[in-house]
Order: C-alpha cells, then structure tokens, then sequence
C-alpha cells in the first residue's frame, strides 16, 4: 500500500484538529454553555401599566442590591400593553391597574399561558382640578354626568360659569377602564355609556397633569402617588349624596372609605417559579411594600 506524502499527512492532521475545535468554540465547554443559559434565566422582563411602572422601576433598582445577579427590565406603555406582551409570551411580568378581562385570559389559555394574578399594592385615585378652581367634592353620579358630557358647564356642579374640559388617559390605560367602568358606567354591569367624544385622550399621568396646569377649566384624574399638590386640586369624593364627602389618601384607600381605591396587579404565566417567585415574595415583603408607602400607594396590610 502506497503510502501518504508528508504534507498529506499533515494536512489530514490539521483538517482534524479544526473538526475537533469546531465542537468547542471559543474553547468553551457544555459546561460553560450550560452556565451561559443559566445566567440568561435571571433576566425578568416586566411591560405594562404605567401607573405601576414608578413603583416597578423603584422595585428593580433596589432589588439589584437584594440580588446582583438578577437583571430587571421595567417598561410602561399601559396595562392593556402589558397584558398583550404577556399573551403573546414575551415578558415574565405584566404589571395591570386593573383585572385582566376574560377574553384577554381566554386569548392567553389559547395561547398555552395559564395567567396568574398577584395583588402587589393598592391605589387611590385621585380626581384633580386646576388650583383655582373653587369646586372642591363631587359625587360619583356627577362625575358620571360630567364625562358622558351630560353636564358641560362647571356653573352646574357650583363652579364658575365656564365649559368643563375633560382629560382622560388613553384606552390602552387600565387606568382609563377603571374609570370607564367605575365612574362613567357607576360599576353598573348593565350600563354602556362612554366617555363624551370632546374628552381629551393623554398618553400619560405627565399629559393629564401637564394640560390641567395650564387650563383652569380642565378636569383629570391620576394615580395620588403622581399628584403634586401645589400644582393641582385633589377633590373630596362621595358614593351618591346620601354619602360623605372622602379625599384620597393612603389611609382613606386602606380603610375603604374612598370611593376610587383599587388594586394595583402583576400578572404571570402560570405559578411563579425560581427567581420569579423570589422577586415576587421580595416585592410582597415589608422592604417591598416600604417602597410603596415612600412613593405615595398603599401597602399591602398582613390581611
């Protein structure tokens, strides 16, 4: 058998060694593969409600020192954009101001995603007016009346002879369905009235505020923990007439009293798991709830 020149053989040698590098690119093993995919599962993803994204966004700054080896990612946009994220599986967090619809937990059950929803602070909503404003309470049918547009002037509600502007957030807002459904509707099932066409849609808590300061005329609402009080009027609010008169506060939402507090969600795909749950229980814990209190919301009680 006739045998290989020298450079043959060295070229067959060469072939193999670069065959066997191949396997193990940058020299890395399955172990260090392994690892990579490992440090890749501590990245939480968290999209949705801007009302939550302050108190998110606080919660994923201090967890980094809880736990520097989890990275946080915290986006708004909206709860109906959170939960649209978390149908189509592409966050690990949806944070919502509000229950997630059955047709969107039906979207999400078509889609293999089994929602879980977690109750992670409380909010009051706070109806404001611009400072020179001399109404100071409404009851919930004359907010009712006030946004349909039944009632356009604020003489009307014993305000002065002007025409009632109206700010509202925008429908991808869970905020703005809490009000539609709360306030326009008066939490009757039945009921199917809607915002006046003239209402001003703001794409954010800074619109809402930002519009109010500059017209006298203009009514909004906002989460308390977004509200300046020397810039903007928050109104005391009754049930009906027959009701006090309650201005928002963390103890008047505590205690419900106040006719606009709710909770504020984050929803999962399924039982949190890992360093989900760890970030979840984290978030639940006192240190958590601490952070809550400091920007305005209400904490969770033990109850």
């Amino acid at each position: 058998m006739r045998q290989l020149p020298g450079v043959a053989v060295f070229l067959c040698l060469l072939a193999f060694v670069f065959l066997v590098g191949c396997g193990r690119k940058d020299g890395r093993s399955d172990t260090a593969v392994s690892d990579t995919s490992t440090q890749s599962s501590r990245a939480i993803q968290n999209k949705g409600s801007d009302t939550l994204v302050n108190i998110a966004l606080a919660w994923a700054e201090t967890y980094r020192d809880v736990d520097p080896t989890v990275s946080i990612a915290v986006t708004g946009g909206g709860s109906g954009t959170g939960i649209a994220a978390l149908i189509n599986g592409t966050v690990d967090i949806a944070n919502a101001s509000r229950p997630m619809k059955e047709k969107e937990i039906e979207a999400a059950q078509a889609n293999g995603i089994d929602p879980i929803e977690h109750i992670v602070a409380l909010d009051a909503l706070a109806v404001i007016v611009h400072p020179d404003n001399p109404v100071s309470q409404l009851t919930l049918p004359q907010l009712a009346d006030i946004y349909t547009g039944r009632t356009a002037n604020w003489q009307d509600v014993g305000g002065n002879d002007a025409p009632i502007i109206l700010l509202s957030r925008e429908t991808n807002s869970g905020t703005h369905v809490y009000f539609l459904e709360e306030v326009v509707r008066l939490g009757e099932k039945e009921n199917e009235d809607i915002f006046a066409p003239q209402t001003l849609l703001m794409p954010s808590s800074v619109g809402i505020t930002s519009e109010l300061r500059r017209n006298p005329n203009a009514i909004g609402y906002d989460g308390l923990g977004y509200v300046d009080a020397a810039h903007e009027k928050v109104l005391a609010i009754a049930r009906d007439d027959a009701s006090p008169f309650v201005p928002p506060s963390p103890q008047t939402a505590a205690a419900g009293d106040y006719p606009l507090a709710r909770n504020l969600f984050m929803y999962t795909a399924g039982e949190p798991s890992g360093v989900l749950a760890e970030y979840l229980d984290w978030i639940m814990s006192p240190a958590g709830q601490e952070i809550v209190a400091r920007l305005g919301f209400v904490p969770l009680t033990e109850e």
